[in-house]
């Protein structure tokens, strides 16, 4: 046996409990091969099904409780926290406040198969009003699918995996050692991803004191304010003049903007929103994109002005935004 029952026996809902505990808590190491193995010592009699079943769960729901608490207390601050020192949250961050707004908390029942995304929901539903008694139940939910899929997979193609275990030893590692390589190569995997964005980012976006110094130019950028609405809608204000875009709408952006410079801001503080915009906006034609480093967070820092958004509403014209998915005009000095 590759593993020794005995000790499998023993310590495995302990094993299971921990891997998943330190997944869920924000580690780049993922637990799902740990649950493959654990379910093919199920399959091979070493362990019950209900015991590594359990402590997964388990693990789930106080990982994912503590975020949330923590998201309930410290709000949008934790969820900057957490994209900046993430390795996977960028993009997650802006999909799961679309994907919030569109299914509400049964989004937890899948969340754990998303990468990034299991991570994010729970400090993000903490930010909410969703009842604690609502966020569990669904979280419950969710990590039994997401625990019974793995758990059953292993079950399921036990053989299989003890053959790629007796390959391993073979190859002079022990299964443990097979495991922290699949986590260092998974977080290599991530850590490459993070610094080619970072490349890409230093040669697009401005800094706070670039773009106040652009609106005081004679030919001021166009603002965009790329926060999903239900951030808007909670922080009602926007920086002087900023047009709000929605990165679902279809429609076409009007072409005029080929004539301004363009200045996009959002929320998360690695700009991944700027970024899908800029590409998005530069396979239309425009060229002269620029992200704003830190977003609307950091321009506030710097003790720069925001307007509230009762005043964009007076402003801009409902027509052109549900036409282009944001208006074309000049942004005037803040």
């Amino acid at each position: 046996m590759i593993v020794s029952p005995t000790l499998f026996s023993e310590w495995g809902a302990l094993v299971v409990f921990l891997s998943v505990l330190v997944t869920q808590l924000g580690a780049p190491v993922p637990a799902a091969p740990m649950l493959l193995l654990a379910g093919a010592q199920v399959a091979a009699g070493v362990v019950s099904f209900g015991s590594v079943f359990v402590a997964a769960v388990a693990a789930v729901l106080i990982s994912d409780g503590l975020w949330f608490v923590l998201g309930r207390r410290y709000g949008r601050q934790l969820l900057t926290r957490l994209v900046r020192i993430s390795l996977s949250l960028d993009t997650s961050f802006r999909k799961a406040h679309a994907w919030f707004e569109r299914y509400g908390a049964p989004l937890l029942l899948v969340a754990k198969f998303i990468p990034g995304l299991g991570l994010i929901a729970s400090p993000l539903l903490g930010t909410t009003r969703i009842d604690r008694k609502i966020f569990f139940s669904w979280d419950m939910a969710g990590g039994a699918i997401w625990a019974g899929a793995w758990l059953g997979g292993g079950t399921l193609f036990g053989q299989q995996l003890i053959r790629i275990m007796a390959l391993t030893i073979e190859w002079g590692l022990t299964v443990a050692e097979g495991l922290l390589a699949i986590a260092l190569g998974f977080a290599a995997y991530r850590l490459t991803q993070r610094l080619r964005f970072r490349r890409w980012l230093a040669h697009i976006r401005i800094t706070p004191q670039q773009l106040d110094a652009m609106m005081r130019s004679e030919r001021p950028p166009v603002i965009l304010d790329a926060r999903p609405q239900a951030v808007r809608r909670a922080e009602p204000h926007r920086i002087p003049g900023a047009i709000p875009i929605d990165l679902a709408s279809p429609a076409r952006i009007d072409a005029k903007l080929l004539e301004h410079n363009l200045v996009v801001y959002c929320v998360c503080p690695n700009e991944a929103t700027a970024k899908k915009i800029s590409e998005q906006m530069r396979r239309k034609g425009f060229r002269r994109v620029r992200a704003l480093k830190g977003g609307l967070d950091a321009w506030e820092h710097h003790g720069y002005p925001v307007e509230p958004l009762c005043t964009a509403s007076r402003q801009d014209s409902p027509e052109d935004d549900q036409q282009n998915g944001m208006t074309v005009r000049a942004v005037t000095p803040g």
